[in-house]
């Protein structure tokens, strides 16, 4: 069994629903949920001119090998709607790797820790609400410490915690 910490992300249609129902698949796909932080909204990174994303982290403790758990995550993605037409446009839900235990992993389908973590602020939030002194296995610095360091400036609000229906697993 490994730790997991993913990144989920949702701009398009009922972002809470996507949302919610990306939680469930990966409960049923992928492994058990252990941590879930708050949503988190904020404007679009990268490609700023479309609606805003609520984001969420979550770690899962899993059994499947990194790239299984890849290509466990596109299928749900591509499952719950998501089109792949245009680096960071808009999209019904992102399903990102943020760290798969403490290994480094760099081939052409995967790149873990991902690239880009400490560098949004809308990924450090999250992740500092659930995994404060956990330690970035290329960076060597905590994630409180790459959030007071970022430079992202975009605003990124905490907006409660993602509600279930009665009966849901998670």
């Amino acid at each position: 069994m490994e730790f997991v910490y993913l990144l989920l992300g949702s701009n398009e249609g009922d972002r809470q629903q996507w949302l919610r129902d990306a939680v469930q698949e990966i409960v049923t796909h992928c492994g058990r949920v252990r941590n879930l932080s708050s949503l988190y909204e904020t404007a679009a990174w990268g490609l700023e001119d479309q609606p805003d994303f609520l984001n969420l982290v979550m770690r899962i403790e899993t059994n499947l090998a990194p790239q299984t758990l890849l290509e466990s995550i596109q299928a749900i993605e591509q499952r719950l709607g998501r089109q792949r037409q245009l680096k960071w446009g808009q999209r019904t839900l992102d399903i990102d790797i943020l760290f798969y235990g403490k290994e480094i992993i760099q081939n052409e389908s995967l790149k873990v820790p991902h690239p880009y973590l400490q560098d949004r602020k809308f990924t450090l939030l999250p992740l500092q609400e659930i995994a404060p002194q956990w330690v970035h296995p290329v960076l060597k610095e905590t994630i409180t410490t790459l959030l007071q360091v970022c430079q992202d400036k975009l605003q990124v609000q905490n907006i409660g915690k993602l509600e279930f229906t009665k009966g849901g697993t998670v």
